[in-house]
């Protein structure tokens, strides 16, 4: 399974690291994932691998807390 927001698809991307003497090597920016409950449109709870940027945008609905049985 890729590093991949499973709300907007967000992967990871190749770029360089340039030195001081512009010597170009490849490097990879990876996504802000964070392992989230989340409360789909049918009621139903589930953990989803979601980047930061889905949450603050509030693409991602978060459930009531969790209720404690005793």
């Amino acid at each position: 399974m890729p590093k991949q927001c499973e709300i907007c698809g967000k992967m990871r991307q190749v770029g360089n690291n340039v030195s001081h003497s512009n010597i170009k090597t490849k490097r990879v920016f990876k996504p802000n994932l964070q392992k989230v409950r989340v409360q789909l449109d049918s009621g139903e709870v589930k953990c989803m691998n979601v980047c930061t940027t889905c949450i603050r945008s509030g693409k991602v609905a978060k459930p009531a807390a969790r209720q404690i049985e005793e």
